[in-house]
């Protein structure tokens, strides 16, 4: 990030000073008279909302939640050492963003940069730990800007969510491919984000009357509402010219799978879930309704998954074909997985929401919301689906289990849910290349970030435990 902001200031100042003339003496020279002066604050945000959902489809926290295997090439799944970075997104999606709220054509307008720049900050510390945020974005000023505790990253994603559901007026919202512009929407969306976000931090702050469930009812008794039905979620409807990425990750690929963890816990474990019709599919064609439960044996040696796969040709592909087609929508936030959180924070005793009844709805949209009818009686009968009164034993186990199945295939959102409850119960991958042999608890932060940011990345890496590793737990991972 520091030679970012450097050379993108630093060619300004170039410019300016260069040579003896002045910029405007050089008349209309090689002027174009149909380019654009200004950055499009429209065309920013349809850009950023385009490449979204990448934040939360996100496929190497899925091989660590368990969702997917791989089938030619098992490495992440097997945790080999990623060498990824966040600069790019500082530099892309989020200063994109920011330049919305620069240019300033709309109040409304910066509200929305300001709720998308919160969903991905959030991607950005919960695979790194400590990132820079509050000196973040700041060009010059800022440098090298300090990498903040996630606490305070914590604190500052809600707090921003908070105030710019509260600021929303009249003005106009344009590039808006989620919403279309609706400001109710953008109010439930950021609210459904500050429960998911302070129930993410329980482990920290388990107590009904402290910081997290302080923060979760104010968003739940927030007058802008919460996302309650299937007809809200959020997503991104794709086209021809931007396409949905399950599309693209088997557009002449076939190396992702639905993992054989996933398709056991579905079919085995919960007696017959029917949304494995959905989430697994038997063929990587285009369109195709043929379904699968054959996941892939997970964290195995590439000879085993071959051997597998090359056995089993109906294996599973992660989503039916046709649920997965150039233009088919993704879900980045359901209403299941928002009414499941609240299931959970009523068992915890945070609200005094009614435990089945939200419990049994949270369950029963996402049937909806992939189109495989209600729940069975005996599904949710089933010792592994069943709860008990507030605080039973066992009620955390089953509640987290199915928030992990409604996510799917949010790759990101399932590694969260395994790091925060431990559950579902995973069991690591058995060729698995690391040291500790242990499902990794974060990303390291990349080689560049030592001679671009070095004082920022010693300070971060400090207070890790054992250093920057992918053992190392980060602030709400206790």
């Amino acid at each position: 990030m520091k030679k970012i902001f450097i050379y993108a200031f630093a060619g300004l100042f170039l410019v300016a000073s260069a040579g003896c003339k002045k910029l405007e003496d050089f008349g209309q020279t090689n002027v174009d008279p149909n380019s654009t002066t200004q950055a499009n604050t429209s065309a920013l945000l349809t850009n950023t909302l385009v490449g979204l959902a990448g934040y939360s489809y996100t496929v190497r926290p899925g091989y660590y939640g368990q969702y997917f295997s791989e089938t030619q090439y098992p490495d992440a799944s097997n945790y080999t050492l990623i060498q990824d970075g966040f600069a790019g997104i500082y530099s892309g999606a989020l200063y994109d963003l920011q330049n919305i709220q620069i240019l300033n054509t709309s109040n409304n307008m910066n509200q929305v940069a300001k709720i998308v720049q919160q969903y991905i900050f959030w991607s950005i510390t919960d695979r790194w730990g400590d990132v820079p945020y509050s000196q973040a974005l700041k060009g010059i000023e800022f440098n090298a800007p300090a990498y903040d505790a996630q606490e305070t990253i914590y604190k500052g994603m809600i707090s921003t969510l908070t105030s710019s559901v509260a600021a929303f007026d009249n003005s106009a919202i344009t590039g808006d491919i989620v919403f279309n512009g609706d400001v109710a929407s953008w109010k439930r969306f950021a609210n459904s984000l500050r429960m998911l976000m302070a129930l993410q931090l329980s482990k920290r702050y388990p107590g009904a009357a402290d910081y997290s469930a302080t923060q979760f009812k104010a968003a739940l008794a927030d007058a802008g509402g919460y996302i309650t039905t299937n007809a809200q979620n959020v997503k991104i409807t794709y086209n021809t010219n931007y396409k949905n990425p399950l599309f693209n990750e088997y557009n002449g690929r076939k190396d992702l799978a639905e993992s054989k963890s996933m398709t056991d816990l579905l079919t085995t474990t919960l007696g017959g879930d029917a949304r494995q019709n959905a989430y697994g599919g038997a063929s990587e064609v285009l369109g195709s309704t043929a379904s699968s439960s054959l996941g892939v044996p997970y964290g195995v040696t590439r000879p085993v998954a071959t051997a597998f796969t090359d056995g089993n040709p109906t294996w599973a592909r992660v989503l039916r074909g046709d649920l997965r087609t150039e233009s088919s929508p993704y879900v980045m936030l359901s209403a299941a997985e928002v009414t499941l959180a609240r299931a959970e924070a009523a068992n915890m005793g945070w609200t005094i929401e009614v435990l089945p009844t939200l419990y049994l709805a949270g369950i029963t949209l996402s049937h909806e919301q992939w189109g495989v009818g209600a729940p069975s009686a005996n599904y949710l009968t089933n010792a592994n689906v069943a709860i008990g009164a507030v605080g039973t034993a066992g009620n955390l186990k089953n509640i987290a289990t199915q928030e992990y199945i409604a996510s799917y295939p949010n790759g990101l959102r399932a590694w969260n849910i395994y790091r925060r409850t431990g559950f579902p119960a995973l069991v690591p991958a058995i060729a698995a290349t690391n040291a500790t042999k242990q499902i990794p608890r974060r990303y390291v932060y990349a080689p560049a970030e030592i001679t671009t940011n070095g004082a920022s990345y010693a300070a971060a890496v400090a207070k890790l435990t054992g250093g920057n590793t992918q053992d190392a737990r980060m602030w709400w991972d206790l």
